[in-house]
């Protein structure tokens, strides 16, 4: 599984960090920008990059985005059709939106989340399976369909 990684200036930081992580834990990461630190740049434009790959690969990729508030890269992220993102605001919650809601994308606020937290959610993110149950499933048939019509 591929992970996509994007972020603006207020997460550079957090993202070059997970990404080290998850590399040396054997994922296969894929920077989708910024590739340096720059302070006027735009999270529609690395949210789109990431959102798009997620969106054309489901099954086979994930992906985590980080921003300040994480606000706006969950909306950019959510645009695209067969993406679920979440905004990651506790380990419980990021577990249950995998469990529940087979999210494929994490969206991290940098601003208010501890890296230490951050990393501890990309691990969950990952980990943690979709449980795949009816109820589960037909909620997210709904959720396709909204995105087809």
């Amino acid at each position: 599984m591929v992970i996509y990684f994007g972020a603006d200036h207020r997460g550079f930081n957090l993202k070059e960090t997970l990404k080290g992580l998850l590399q040396s834990e054997g994922h296969q990461v894929v920077d989708m920008g910024n590739s340096s630190y720059d302070p006027s740049d735009d999270y529609p434009d690395f949210g789109a990059a990431v959102a798009g790959k997620v969106s054309g690969d489901p099954a086979g990729s994930r992906g985590v985005l980080i921003c300040g508030s994480g606000v706006g890269m969950d909306v950019v992220a959510n645009k695209f059709p067969r993406v679920r993102a979440t905004l990651g605001v506790s380990l419980d919650q990021v577990s249950s939106a995998r469990h529940d809601d087979d999210v494929n994308v994490l969206v991290i606020p940098a601003d208010f989340v501890a890296e230490a937290d951050a990393k501890k959610m990309a691990q969950v993110f990952l980990a943690t399976p979709f449980a795949g149950d009816e109820r589960y499933r037909r909620r997210i048939a709904k959720i396709s369909k909204m995105e087809n019509e």
